[in-house]
């Protein structure tokens, strides 16, 4: 018989909110502080008799980001200690939510989410493997970290790359946190199982009933049916309100600390081969917390994974619960922007830019609203439809394929960029209006954003305007085929080629502001 596995991946992801001070108390919450052990103080250090105060801003900053994924905000929320020991939690607790956790469910791209906490950030570890020892640095401890954890909906790497890049941009939309994860602001942890079925006995199911059952339900059919049988290792999850949501899970493995989209992909990737080779050899995988080496590129057995009860979560005494009245939640609801799914939507649909040139717009908001400017100014400049049309669609093609290059080409930013939006706008009012040509266009673009200025003034300065008077024209064209007797001779040859030489000829003696429409019609005429 021939097993189907199928990855069952969920993601818990932390995120360092931007907050003044940290969690509970008020040392700055600095994390380009390079000095270790500043930004530190008895509460945050865990000396014994301090008493915390609940970070307003933070809880803020969480129902915010429930709201943005349209979660369930708590009316009643609370703080609980989780109970362990490591070198980075000075405590011997870290304070952080369990039964209350102030936002449940939510969906982003299509995953489940099961709920969002807030919690405090440990101190971090500086290991020295000159002199084999470590030291502490406690500024990061007692940061205000957000985390949130998914239901084990993921079935591929790419679907939970997906997922953590729209959630980063969220969260940066909202000012949640600036979510940077090569400074350790974000960072994903992946729960990786390998869901089994036998795929004959699923066949013949599907064969023998095929108007009565889905796939998920013949899954779930026959889970119930032997889960008395289920093999050692695996987990049952279960509705019983339906039995189409039944479904037989591998044993979990968690990698912890992936600080890079890249590393999310690989890490999920190398661990769905490992977990796969093992089945396939008829061994069990173990439930434990595996660590990602990114230089051998490979997951390492760290620790076995702990279970909730390990952890002795107890209510904690000294801060007092948290209630929140819909006055309160609606007030923040009014505080969220445009959230990056409906600016995707919006700019395609308003503005008809390609979906890469929307998708940029939106991961890039300075270029957004330099984007909405333009529209603006030409808006204003063209008022029929028709030319505002045009104007549109030529400026989001030298945006994207002139303007971008041009940035990319000279290491500029979106903050760095000298060209202004209406400057810009003005420079492709003027190649709709025809008063300049398309090569004339990009020299002068070249020249705003190496040295900004305005097009009229550039143009007017180096002489580049269109060239419409027909008769310097033509004395021009004449100039050109006086010295070029074998360009003509291949035309007249049957050579259609040779004419394309004898434009480019006129444009460079006209610096680009001859219309080539114009320059193809009068050589035509002459030769």
């Amino acid at each position: 018989m021939k097993n189907s596995r199928q990855p069952t991946i969920g993601l818990e992801v932390h995120v360092e909110l931007k907050t003044n001070s940290k969690m509970f108390c008020s040392c700055a919450n600095d994390p380009l502080e390079r000095h270790p052990n500043v930004n530190v103080c008895p509460i945050c250090l865990g000396h014994p008799g301090t008493l915390p105060v609940i970070n307003e801003e933070a809880v803020n900053k969480v129902i915010k980001t429930g709201l943005a994924l349209n979660c369930e905000i708590s009316e009643y929320s609370k703080f609980d200690r989780k109970n362990y020991f490591y070198p980075d939690l000075p405590k011997g607790y870290q304070t952080s939510q369990y039964q209350h956790p102030l936002v449940l469910g939510g969906v982003l791209r299509g995953v489940r989410i099961t709920r969002v906490h807030l919690e405090e950030d440990t101190a971090r570890s500086l290991h020295d493997a000159i002199t084999n020892s470590s030291l502490i640095d406690f500024n990061r401890s007692g940061v205000p970290l957000m985390e949130l954890v998914t239901e084990p909906d993921i079935t591929s790497v790419q679907q939970a790359r997906a997922f953590a890049e729209e959630l980063q941009l969220i969260l940066q939309y909202i000012g949640a946190s600036d979510a940077n994860m090569e400074k350790g602001q974000m960072r994903c942890e992946a729960n990786v199982s390998i869901m089994q079925y036998d795929k004959e006995s699923l066949d013949s199911e599907m064969a023998s009933e095929p108007a009565k059952w889905g796939v998920d339900d013949i899954v779930a059919r026959r889970v119930v049916q032997r889960s008395i049988h289920t093999p050692s290792g695996l987990r049952r999850e279960e509705n019983k309100d339906s039995l189409s949501n039944t479904r037989i899970l591998g044993t979990k493995v968690e990698i912890k600390n992936l600080n890079s989209f890249r590393a999310v992909e690989r890490a999920i990737e190398y661990e769905i081969k490992r977990q796969s080779e093992l089945l396939e050899q008829g061994e069990k995988v173990v439930q434990e917390t595996r660590g990602w080496d990114d230089g051998k590129q490979i997951t390492f057995s760290q620790r076995s994974k702990e279970s909730a009860h390990d952890y002795r979560y107890f209510p904690e005494p000294d801060l007092p619960p948290l209630e929140f009245s819909e006055e309160y939640i609606n007030g923040l609801r009014t505080t969220i922007p445009e959230l990056p799914e409906a600016k995707r939507k919006r700019f395609t649909e308003e503005y008809a830019i390609p979906e890469g040139l929307a998708e940029t717009l939106v991961r890039e908001r300075e270029l957004a609203s330099f984007w909405e400017r333009v529209v603006s100014e030409l808006k204003e400049w063209l008022p029929e439809k028709t030319k505002e049309r045009d104007a549109l669609k030529l400026a989001a093609n030298y945006f994207t394929s002139d303007l971008l290059g041009l940035m990319k080409e000279k290491g500029i930013s979106a903050s760095e960029l000298l060209v202004e939006p209406e400057n810009y706008a003005e420079l492709i009012k003027m190649i709709v209006e025809g008063e300049i040509s398309s090569r004339v266009a990009k020299d002068v673009l070249r020249y705003m954003l190496e040295h900004g200025g305005d097009p009229s003034s550039i143009i007017e300065s180096q002489g580049l305007w269109q060239v419409h008077d027909t008769a310097e024209l033509e004395e021009i064209i004449k100039k050109v085929l006086h010295r070029s007797p074998a360009a003509i001779s291949d035309y007249r040859n049957g050579k259609q080629n040779a004419i394309q030489f004898l434009v480019g000829q006129v444009m460079k003696e006209t610096k680009g502001a001859a219309n080539p429409e114009a320059i193809r019609e009068i050589l035509t005429k002459n030769l």
